[in-house]
């Protein structure tokens, strides 16, 4: 059985996905510089969305920084990607996400392993992913896709 996949289709998600990217990075370091500066930490730093080596400390402003902006941005981009890919937003955060990790680890030299890390990235994606899907349903109720499960 041979997979049909028309042109159109690819070209339409991967647009879509480009549009997500940007807006999430977009999103993280506005979000970024808003925190650096609520939190009155001097310098910006550029590397600070992949940043997974700094202690977790709740004391430590710049840690705050890091989490909260993670936070914040992963809520913000599920409403977003609610308006740009309608009913998939669920399937666009997971492919974001595991498109940051992959950038994460070559901008960092080294696959994160911190616990504290994935914690705050896996919360991050379901606030992303509950957030923009129940947006979307609000919004697109009308067109969303429903399954037809009597074929199973």
């Amino acid at each position: 059985m041979a997979l049909k996949v028309k042109t159109a289709e690819t070209k339409v998600v991967l647009v879509n996905l480009l549009i997500c990217i940007v807006v999430f990075y977009t999103v993280y370091y506005v979000v970024l510089s808003v925190c650096f500066a609520v939190f009155k930490i001097k310098m910006l730093d550029g590397l600070a969305p992949f940043d997974f080596k700094t202690n977790p400390s709740w004391i430590n402003p710049y840690y705050l920084v890091l989490v909260i902006s993670l936070e914040i941005t992963f809520f913000i981009c599920g409403l977003l990607f609610a308006l740009v890919v309608e009913e998939w937003v669920w399937d666009y955060a997971v492919t974001v996400t595991i498109i940051h990790i992959i950038i994460t680890s070559v901008v960092m030299s080294e696959f994160p392993l911190m616990l504290h890390w994935w914690l705050a990235l896996g919360s991050g994606v379901i606030s992303m992913i509950c957030g923009g899907q129940i947006l979307a349903y609000c919004l697109f109720k009308d067109n969303f896709i429903y399954p037809i499960l009597d074929d199973f």
